[in-house]
């Protein structure tokens, strides 16, 4: 049985346990360049970075899940902000237990009470439309990059946020 999750915003102590915490959730998974502990470490010094939106998990006062929504753009015809989720990291031996899900829920909500209305992801198909996620096509938004289109999806944190918007998205540049 899991214990008590809290989720709370991160503070400056926790980054060094945080560029652990993802480095060693990363280090098996085969889809990635094993750098996202280096991106949050350049995202938190950005114009895109929303201290608020930067969340982790902690079990017994041991931090063993986090997780970054940062500012986006969609640009087309309009230029509509967004938010980009990126990481969601849980340690190994905490995953599958619930954790990345609570930080979703809590990082959706907080977003939502900062005037957000929507949030773009690159992940897995499997695991992000049980939040809601649906492809980011369906909705006329592009990735700046060559993706499978399975893999690119969106959220509206507010119905009908994404009606009307279509173009690419724009990230931090300190995505490279």
């Amino acid at each position: 049985m899991l214990k008590s999750v809290i989720i709370r915003q991160e503070n400056p102590a926790d980054y060094p346990i945080v560029f652990d915490l993802i480095k060693e959730s990363f280090k098996n998974e085969e889809h990635t360049d094993h750098q996202e502990q280096f991106l949050v470490e350049r995202l938190r010094s950005s114009d895109d970075f929303v201290p608020e939106l930067s969340l982790v998990a902690e079990i017994d006062g041991e931090v063993v899940g986090y997780i970054l929504l940062t500012k986006v753009k969609i640009i087309g015809k309009e230029v509509v902000g967004s938010l980009a989720m990126a990481p969601v990291a849980v340690l190994p031996e905490y995953q599958n237990q619930g954790i990345g899900g609570k930080l979703i829920v809590a990082a959706h909500n907080k977003a939502k009470e900062f005037g957000f209305e929507s949030v773009i992801v690159l992940g897995h198909e499997g695991y992000y439309p049980k939040f809601g996620y649906k492809l980011a096509e369906s909705f006329g938004i592009r990735p700046p990059f060559d993706v499978p289109s399975k893999n690119f999806m969106a959220i509206e944190l507010v119905d009908e946020a994404l009606e009307d918007v279509e173009g690419v998205v724009k990230y931090a540049e300190e995505f490279g």
